[in-house]
């Protein structure tokens, strides 16, 4: 625990892509800070960032530093979000890769409650350059004994495909009504797909997986590349995290950039021999696509559910570039549909 951590009161049992959008100004939290108790010294404070659900920020306090975590929401329908995400950063900690959890206030008067976190220096993830990084990440993860207390998705196809259909169904349909109704013929062939958990690799055995692995949370640097941002982590199989790292609605959100076939076999196959785990290549590679289908579902929902969202207007995170990306991928959407 760094030394500028009061330590008169106990812990209790990410850093998101960057935006300009901030709900809490530094002097909420400074005078919020000062209540705690969590500091020996004087904090000061600067945004860093926004994400659609939660906001970050720099906390320094003599030479060490700390980011603040206000939730705003939960994508997992669970009430107590902030501290769920507090308790699988400890469940992850043993990795080396991820942020440690230092204080969770659940009650805080701050949106929905607080976290302060382990700050990590580093820049997004580069498909061009990073792919091993990132194997090395998942494979250290992957090894993991899974936190019973998490989640489970037992049958991530169909766990997936009802949370998609819930995404579908939040909102009464006012804009993007094909987009709609493909989507809802593409869930009810998921369902047909995979109604056999075996088909996705649940005979693997289960471990803890992020579900969100886009570049923007991963912080890649010279000393330990990390992987941030626990919020919609669950115990499942391990091809939620390969398949939603090298899905394209993944690598074209914040990069732009589509992996060739030939790269995603490169990461897969670092990723086996990082972990030393007995799969086949080919067992792996196949039932990663077969998840990408799956994945895909997820984020289009999201996305058309999003979009009715951001047009009602009563948001508290929104951002332009995510609006856009959103509008493309609804307009685009036989691109990855086929």
């Amino acid at each position: 625990m760094p030394a500028a951590l009061g330590r008169t009161r106990p812990s209790t049992l990410s850093i998101t892509s960057a935006t300009t959008t901030m709900v809490y100004s530094p002097s909420h939290i400074l005078a919020y800070l000062e209540q705690t108790g969590w500091f020996e010294g004087k904090p000061h404070c600067r945004f860093l960032a926004a994400g659609e659900y939660n906001e970050n920020h720099l906390i320094t306090v003599d030479d060490d530093r700390f980011v603040l975590r206000i939730n705003h929401g939960t994508q997992l329908g669970i009430t107590n979000q902030i501290e769920y995400e507090f308790a699988v950063l400890g469940a992850v900690a043993a990795s080396a890769v991820t942020p440690l959890p230092y204080r969770c206030d659940p009650d805080a008067a701050l949106g929905n409650g607080v976290m302060l976190m382990e700050y990590i220096e580093g820049q997004p993830l580069d498909y061009r350059h990073d792919l091993p990084a990132a194997a090395d990440i998942f494979a250290r993860i992957h090894a993991l004994i899974p936190d019973e207390t998490l989640l489970v998705q037992d049958n991530p196809a169909r766990d997936l495909a009802a949370e998609s259909y819930g995404l579908l169904s939040r909102h009464p349909v006012c804009y993007y009504h094909k987009a709609h109704g493909r989507l809802l013929r593409y869930h009810d062939e998921i369902i047909e797909q995979f109604s056999d958990p075996a088909a996705l690799g649940l005979d693997e055995g289960m471990c803890i997986v992020n579900t969100e692995v886009n570049s923007g949370n991963f912080l890649i640097n010279a000393h330990r590349p990390r992987l941030v941002d626990w919020e919609k982590a669950v115990v499942s199989c391990r091809y939620q995290d390969l398949a939603h790292f090298v899905a394209p609605t993944t690598t074209l959100w914040k990069r732009d950039y589509r992996l060739s076939d030939t790269e995603v076999r490169d990461f897969l196959r670092h990723y086996l021999a990082a972990g030393a785990f007995t799969l086949s290549l080919d067992e792996v590679y196949e039932k990663t696509r077969r998840m990408e289908r799956v994945v895909l579902l997820r984020a289009l929902s999201w996305c058309f559910m999003a979009y009715h969202e951001y047009r009602a207007a009563d948001k508290p995170l929104t951002h332009d570039d995510t609006m856009r990306t959103i509008t493309t991928y609804l307009d685009e959407m036989q691109c990855f549909l086929g």
